[in-house]
C-alpha cells in the first residue's frame, strides 16, 4: 500500500510549482536537438515529481489498481518506444495520443458517474462542473478516435488517402450539432444516457475529421490532436482541482497548437485548408496541366555511382537535401560517412534541413543526429536558399516535393505556395531515387527533367554505399 502524507497548502503548491518548472524547462530544451535529451529527462523528472505528490497527498483505498496499470503501461510503452523506427515515429505519437485522450475522457466519465445526481452518496452537479466534465469527454472521445485512425492510416492498415462520400461535410456538420445540442441539454439536465450519447457522437465525429485527411497531411493533423488532448486534461484539472493537470494540459495543448501552426506554414497552407480541402474540387491551372504534361515528355538524364562520385569529389560546395527515403533506407550513417569523406577532401560540405522534410518537424534533425552529425552541419530553410546559387552540387535524397519548384512557380499546383527548398539554383542538382513516382502530393516534380539534374535510381542506402566507395577511389 502506498503511504498517504498529509502536506500543507504551502508545501503542495510549491512542489506542484518544482514539477511545473520541469515541464517549462523540458519544452525549452526540446526546441534544440542538442538539449533534447536533457530536455526529456527534465520533462520526466517533473513528472515523477507531480505523480509523487498525487499519490503522497491522497488516500487511495485501490491504489494496488492504480499501481498495475502503471506497470502495464510501462511494460508496453518502454519496448514499443525504444523498437520504434524512426519512419513509424509519427504513427507512435498518434496511438500515444489517442491513449491519452482515451484516459481523459474515462477521468471525466468516472467523475461523472460519481456526481450524477442519484448516484449513492453524490453530492450533486453544478452546470460549471458539468461543462469541464463535459468538454474533456467529448475533446477525449473525440482524440482518441482520431489518433487511432491516423494510426492506421499512416502504418498503411488502412488506405492513406482522402476518404469521402455524398454530403460528407452536412454529415459531419450534423455531428457536430448533435453534440453541441446534448451539451446544453446535459448542462441543464446531466443524465447518464445524454452523456453516453454525446461520447459515442464524439467518437464518430472524430474518426469522420480524420478520414478525408491524406496521408501526407497526416502529421498535421495529428499534432492537433495532441493539442486537443492537452485541452482534455486541462479539463481533467479542472474537474479534479488538480493544479498539475491543469498546468500540463495548458502546456500541451498550447504547444500542439504552435506546432500545428508551424507545420501549416512550412507547408504553405492554413489549418483549414488541410482539415477541409478535399471537400473542394480540385482545380489546377491550365498553366499548371501544360508544366506538368511538358515535364512527362521529356526524358530523365540518369547515371551510374562512379561519375556522380566524380562530380562530388570534386566540387568545391556540396549541400544535401535528406528527405523520407532517407529515413525509410536508414542511411543517415552512411550518408554520414559520405560527407566526412568529402570533407577530407576539402569539400565544403552542410546539410539542407526542410521544415517539414520526413513526416514531422525535427525528424531529419533527430535521424542525423543518430549518425552524430555536428548540429552545425544541419542549415534551416532560410539560411540555406541563399546558398543555393553558390552551391556546385545539391544532392537530394529521398525528398521531392520540397525541393518542387511547382510549388513557387506553378499557380494551379496542389503545392503552390508551400516554401521550398531552391535546389534548381544549383549549378549541379543529384536525385537519389528508388523510382519517377512523384512524393507525397502525387505531382511531377519538373526538377527532374531539367539539364542540369542527374538522376541515381536505387535504394538510398545501397546508392549511398556505392557513392561513398567510389569518392574513396576517385
Amino acid at each position: 500500500m502506498l503511504v498517504a502524507l498529509t502536506l500543507s497548502p504551502v508545501d503542495q503548491t510549491g512542489i506542484y510549482l518544482a514539477a511545473t518548472v520541469c515541464f517549462i524547462l523540458a519544452l525549452k530544451a526540446l526546441s534544440s536537438p542538442k538539449q533534447a535529451r536533457r530536455g526529456n529527462l527534465i520533462g520526466v523528472a517533473g513528472m515523477v515529481i507531480a505523480v509523487a505528490l498525487t499519490f503522497a497527498n491522497q488516500n487511495y483505498r485501490h491504489d494496488w489498481i492504480i499501481a498495475t496499470g502503471m506497470a502495464i503501461g510501462a511494460v508496453v510503452g518502454i519496448p514499443a518506444a525504444r523498437k520504434v523506427k524512426m519512419t513509424a515515429m509519427p504513427q507512435m505519437v498518434a496511438i500515444f495520443n489517442g491513449v491519452g485522450g482515451g484516459a481523459a475522457a474515462l477521468v471525466s466519465l468516472v467523475e461523472f458517474l460519481h456526481d450524477v445526481p442519484g448516484a449513492p452518496g453524490a453530492p450533486g452537479l453544478g452546470s460549471d462542473k458539468v461543462v469541464e466534465i463535459l468538454f474533456g469527454l467529448v475533446i477525449g472521445c473525440g482524440s482518441l478516435a482520431g489518433s487511432t485512425l491516423a494510426f492506421a492510416k499512416l502504418q498503411a492498415l488502412m488506405t492513406g488517402r482522402p476518404i469521402t462520400y455524398a454530403a460528407q461535410p452536412i454529415a459531419n456538420g450534423g455531428m457536430g450539432l448533435a453534440v453541441v445540442g446534448l451539451g446544453f441539454y446535459s448542462v441543464v439536465n446531466p443524465t447518464l444516457p445524454a452523456v453516453a450519447a454525446m461520447a459515442i457522437l464524439a467518437i464518430a465525429l472524430g474518426a469522420a475529421i480524420v478520414l478525408p485527411i491524406g496521408g501526407a497531411d497526416t502529421p498535421v493533423l495529428i499534432s492537433l490532436l495532441n493539442s486537443f488532448t492537452g485541452l482534455a486534461v486541462a479539463a481533467d484539472g479542472f474537474v479534479l482541482n488538480n493544479t498539475i493537470l491543469i498546468v500540463a494540459g495548458t502546456l500541451v495543448g498550447a504547444s500542439g497548437a504552435l506546432l500545428t501552426k508551424m507545420m501549416s506554414d512550412a507547408m504553405g497552407r492554413s489549418l483549414p485548408n488541410i482539415t477541409f480541402g478535399c471537400f473542394k474540387p480540385a482545380a489546377v491551372s491550365s498553366a499548371g496541366s501544360t508544366a506538368i504534361s511538358e515535364a512527362d515528355s521529356r526524358p530523365v538524364r540518369s547515371s551510374d555511382a562512379d561519375d556522380i562520385a566524380t562530380l562530388l569529389a570534386y566540387s568545391r560546395k556540396v549541400l544535401i537535401v535528406p528527405g523520407y527515403g532517407l529515413a525509410v533506407a536508414q542511411a543517415q550513417h552512411v550518408i554520414a560517412d559520405l560527407v566526412k569523406t568529402l570533407e577530407d577532401r576539402g569539400v565544403e560540405v552542410a546539410y539542407a534541413i526542410h521544415p517539414v522534410a520526413g513526416r514531422m518537424p525535427g525528424h531529419m534533425n533527430v535521424l542525423l543526429a543518430e549518425a552524430d552529425v555536428p548540429y552545425e552541419s544541419l542549415i534551416e530553410m532560410d539560411d540555406a536558399n541563399p546558398q543555393f546559387a553558390s552551391t556546385d552540387v545539391a544532392l537530394v535524397v529521398g525528398a521531392n516535393d520540397v525541393v518542387n519548384p511547382a510549388a513557387r512557380d506553378v499557380p494551379g499546383s496542389p503545392i503552390y505556395g508551400m516554401p521550398i527548398l531552391n535546389v534548381d539554383q544549383a549549378a549541379n542538382v543529384v536525385f537519389l531515387k528508388r523510382s519517377m513516382r512523384p512524393g507525397f502530393a502525387g505531382i511531377e516534380n519538373s526538377l527532374l527533367y531539367d539539364a542540369k539534374t542527374v538522376l541515381l535510381f536505387g535504394d538510398a542506402k545501397d546508392s549511398l554505399t556505392k557513392l561513398l566507395a567510389a569518392v574513396r577511389a576517385a
